[in-house]
């Protein structure tokens, strides 16, 4: 009898067009789910007959809880190599073996560049007057080049971000606790003697951060309010990094100027929900990592992940974090 495979929140149907999995078709039965299926028990129900588990990124939590319900449930393969979400340790006491996938860091990093674009030429709302017949420019611009460009995290994608706002002849400046003098210099970047001065001085405030207990909501009301009143803000990183009460009144009350998200504490984003409505919010549904190359690199190595757990040798394993201390 063949194996059960489900593959969550492919929302655009592609999961089984970007890759091969001819590979393993003779022993698993892949079922991809193009609707995202919310609550951990209309998980539970879904894929309780399932022995491999796809999810993409974060969009279904994997807590302890939902792997006490699903003893089948062998394998589970998370795209990226780190996935927050996922109960390391609860998965390796119900014997789940959890694989993770290769990636692409560019995608997101040219995300955030179309939303700080959006944001300081008024895109959107240039585009929708132009084509609902509304006003023929109604908005001023703002240009890049001579603005400072502030970053809370210089890893991966930070470092891209930065490359590209001294391509436009911006000051870039970057933060973070871990940040030191010698890894800001070799990315060209000037090392901020402090969150604070960061967001005091920055016309845009881009945020590339590792979510963690640390980082979660890093960005208060006390914070935002620091920024200018003419600045920016862009979270292409984690939703909870940022306050989200606090930001959405720091938009409604001029506290800065606009903001660029693609990331949300809920996914998708409920319709009633204010960040749908906000004039100057231009905002994304999670497209940082969405690209037809990006999702080719995912599903090929879920391929190749469920074929070395058909082997017995189970590749790109995920690791339950060390104990403190």
């Amino acid at each position: 009898m063949k194996l059960r495979c489900a593959v969550l929140d492919d929302y655009q149907n592609v999961a089984l067009s970007a890759a091969d999995w001819s590979g393993v078709l003779d022993a698993v039965d892949v079922l991809p789910v193009h609707e995202h299926i919310a609550g951990e028990e209309a998980v539970a129900e879904a894929i309780e007959d399932c022995e491999i588990v796809v999810i993409m990124r974060e969009r279904t939590p994997f807590p302890a809880s939902l792997f006490a319900r699903l003893p089948r449930l062998k394998l589970l393969v998370t795209t990226g190599m780190r996935n927050a979400s996922v109960d390391l340790e609860a998965a390796a006491r119900h014997g789940v073996a959890v694989c993770g996938t290769g990636g692409d860091s560019r995608p997101p990093a040219e995300l955030t560049w179309a939303l700080i674009l959006g944001l300081a030429r008024h895109l959107v709302p240039e585009s929708t007057a132009l084509r609902d017949g509304g006003p023929w420019q109604s908005t001023v611009g703002t240009e890049l080049h001579g603005r400072r460009l502030g970053l809370l995290g210089l890893g991966r994608i930070g470092a891209q971000v930065a490359r590209v706002g001294r391509a436009f002849g911006m000051e870039v400046a970057a933060w973070s606790e871990n940040l030191t003098a010698e890894r800001a210099e070799a990315a060209e970047v000037r090392a901020a003697a402090s969150k604070e001065e960061l967001l005091e001085t920055s016309d845009i405030v881009s945020v590339h951060l590792v979510l963690s207990d640390r980082t979660r909501g890093l960005l208060g009301a006390p914070e935002l309010r620091r920024m200018r009143p003419t600045a920016l803000l862009v979270n292409t990183s984690r939703a909870a990094i940022v306050d989200q009460t606090a930001l959405a009144r720091a938009l409604r009350d001029g506290w800065i100027a606009g903001a660029g998200v693609d990331v949300f504490e809920r996914e998708p984003l409920p319709p009633g929900d204010p960040f749908r409505t906000l004039p100057n919010l231009l905002a994304t549904p999670h497209l940082g990592y969405v690209t037809r190359d990006n999702y080719e690199r995912f599903y090929g190595d879920v391929v190749e992940d469920i074929s070395a757990y058909l082997q017995g040798a189970p590749i790109r394993r995920l690791s339950p974090p060390e104990p403190a201390g």
